[in-house]
């Protein structure tokens, strides 16, 4: 098994709609925002933590498979099925510690062939949103209708990185062997992410986005990535 290369795969990621990457709160304050939004603790940007983008691209990519299951796609699967898209599954986002393979096993998928980066705000973006509205997100209120009376009740303010708003996303894939098939799959993914969305409540019109600008290693690809279907054809 030979590493041949990692390439850089990179585009703009453009928020069609709001979008809400919540964070943890560790403090209530009487009047605040109820969901709040990843952001980095140095500056306050928000931002897209890799982890996100790596969960709901695999997720999206084993639905598609028809192999999802309640915790990510297992080596014991591939075993039980020998499904050709479940091991190119496995060999971008890797084997759970659970798995447990022998030293065979592990060899013949190899080592997690994706790296995800967290994905920041374009500066250019950044700056002229900033110094035009002094913040980088806005609130959106939400209620739930008594579908009795009519009545808006429970009312909660969600944070959101407001649509346009552009994210630099960089992806390191390791090229094994020679292989070429495993580069369209994660076109794929980004693809479906495209289809569905980031964040919460996608099912409510949040996170639709889009990737526009797609390189890898520099070069301009986005005519490649548009050809790619995000599901395969039958």
């Amino acid at each position: 098994m030979k590493l041949d290369n990692i390439i850089t795969v990179q585009a703009d990621l453009i928020c069609e709609t709001g979008l809400h990457v919540g964070a943890s709160d560790t403090e209530m304050h009487i009047g605040g925002v109820d969901n709040s939004v990843m952001k980095d603790p140095v500056t306050g940007e928000p931002f897209i933590p890799g982890s996100s983008l790596k969960g709901k691209m695999r997720s999206m990519l084993e639905w598609r498979s028809g192999l999802v299951e309640e915790t990510p796609l297992s080596w014991k699967t591939y075993k039980e099925t020998k499904d050709d898209e479940a091991l190119r599954i496995l060999k971008l986002f890797g084997l759970a510690a659970s798995d447990r393979p022998n030293v065979d096993e592990a060899r013949f998928v190899g080592p997690t062939r994706l790296s995800f980066w967290d994905a920041s705000l374009d500066p250019d973006w950044s700056r002229e949103y900033y110094e035009r509205h002094r913040v980088w997100t806005d609130v959106k209120t939400e209620n739930m209708i008594n579908r009795i009376t009519g009545a808006a009740e429970h009312p909660r303010q969600t944070e959101r990185v407001p649509a346009g708003a552009k994210f630099r996303f960089r992806v390191g894939l390791k090229v094994i062997n020679g292989e070429k098939d495993l580069l369209d799959v994660l076109f794929a993914g980004m693809k479906l992410l495209e289809l569905d969305g980031l964040g919460g409540s996608t099912s409510r019109g949040y996170g639709k986005i889009r990737f526009a600008n797609v390189t890898v290693d520099g070069e301009d690809v986005t005519e490649r990535f548009n050809a790619v279907p995000a599901f395969e054809k039958r």
